[in-house]
């Protein structure tokens, strides 16, 4: 058998890659007729992915759509970043569109979050006080109502 695909695998894997179905995909690269069976059709796709070079066909032709994709993306993300340089660096002082530019410009590196961190510190004689006010209005809570609190070697639950 030849290590080189077919004319019609090179298509239905091109097909699958572009995101139509296996069965799409063979019905397009083997024109089928149009009274053959669906569930033939379609065991013939599955047997058609099995082959294992039109398998690694279809993967490479997916990490090849995805490396474009990403790389267009970055491509984009770098044009406009440097656009909104370009407006930062040569507007007018009074110009609206340089202050919308540094926001932007601001917000794609993360400057600008709506996070508040709040940090509140206490001493531990603080806390040991606030603890043994506890500690006594409970008692005395036991004590106005007639329970009786559980012994001091026993957890509380």
């Amino acid at each position: 058998m030849s290590n080189k695909l077919t004319p019609k695998q090179l298509h239905f894997a091109r097909c699958v890659a572009s995101g139509m179905s296996q069965a799409q995909a063979y019905r397009e690269a083997y024109d089928c007729k149009p009274d053959a069976l669906k569930e033939t059709q379609q065991q013939a796709a599955s047997r058609l992915m099995s082959n294992p070079m039109v398998r690694a066909r279809v993967d490479y032709l997916i990490r090849q759509k995805e490396a474009g994709l990403a790389a267009s993306a970055i491509s984009d993300r770098e044009r406009v970043l440097s656009k909104l340089r370009h407006m930062l660096d040569n507007a007018e002082p009074s110009d609206g569109n340089k202050l919308r530019a540094a926001e932007l410009l601001g917000k794609s590196v993360g400057l600008f979050r709506d996070v508040v961190e709040t940090q509140q510190s206490v001493s531990s004689d603080d806390l040991i006080g606030e603890l043994e006010a506890m500690i006594e209005s409970i008692g005395s809570d036991d004590a106005d109502t007639g329970e009786m609190s559980a012994p001091s070697d026993q957890p509380l639950h």
